[in-house]
């Protein structure tokens, strides 16, 4: 049973906890997006978020997010949405349309697809780099020491508009852990950010979710990435 009032309240909750840690780290609210992450949940949950004001809306798999794409009427309000999962580059093409953020760009050849199909569909999606900053053998992404060798082949990119880093916190190890992830992503941000050619900028960065998101924001975050706490 969908609880609209439920959703609304947990929705406050996380904002002031949001708020709450980017005072800390010495920024306003506004500079943190919440993107909420609806992999687990329907179309009615989805219409609750956007009653309560929530318009990012973020999905894993490029299969859901055309479902419930498709699925949300024009009453609705409008969607802002993420794809934040691992996208395979024969998805691009039927994705792209529907999406103003992918935060999973995790390869030169799926951002050169994602280049092509964006020429041929006339958009300009913004786009993050996704960095496997803890290794793990699990996740997609760069690997920190490939992020520098990068920034010469973005300079060709005309559609792409490259807006900044993603990543995961390592499965083991615990907030400490996760700290340090993040730490090395803003560390490696920091870095990369000066050498960038002019039309790549790498602002943004996309790290913490339910259960870090508040360590992710104090190392920096200015996009969080939440679901489960959203359907408590």
């Amino acid at each position: 049973m969908i609880d609209p009032q439920k959703t609304a309240a947990n929705l406050a909750h996380i904002r002031e906890q949001i708020a709450s840690a980017a005072l800390r780290s010495g920024r306003p609210a506004g500079a943190v997006t919440l993107v909420a992450v609806t992999k687990s949940v329907g179309v009615g949950e989805i219409a609750a978020l956007l009653a309560a004001g929530c318009r990012d809306i973020g999905e894993s798999r490029p299969q859901d997010l055309w479902q419930k794409h498709a699925a949300l009427t024009p009453a609705d309000p409008p969607v802002r949405w993420h794809l934040v999962g691992h996208l395979q580059r024969n998805k691009v093409r039927r994705t792209l349309p529907m999406v103003e953020w992918i935060h999973s760009a995790d390869s030169a050849r799926l951002l050169n697809e994602i280049e092509s199909e964006s020429e041929k569909l006339n958009l300009a999606p913004k786009v993050l780099l996704e960095v496997n900053v803890s290794g793990d053998a699990t996740k997609h992404g760069f690997r920190p020491d490939e992020v520098l060798p990068l920034l010469p082949t973005l300079a060709g990119l005309v559609r792409v508009q490259v807006r900044g880093l993603m990543t995961m916190a390592s499965l083991e190890g615990g907030p400490s852990a996760a700290r340090r992830d993040f730490a090395a992503l803003r560390e490696l941000r920091d870095l990369a950010a000066p050498l960038c050619p002019p039309n790549v900028s790498l602002h943004e960065l996309s790290m913490g979710m339910s259960g870090d998101f508040e360590i992710a924001i104090e190392e920096g975050a200015t996009m969080v990435r939440i679901g489960s706490a959203l359907f408590a």
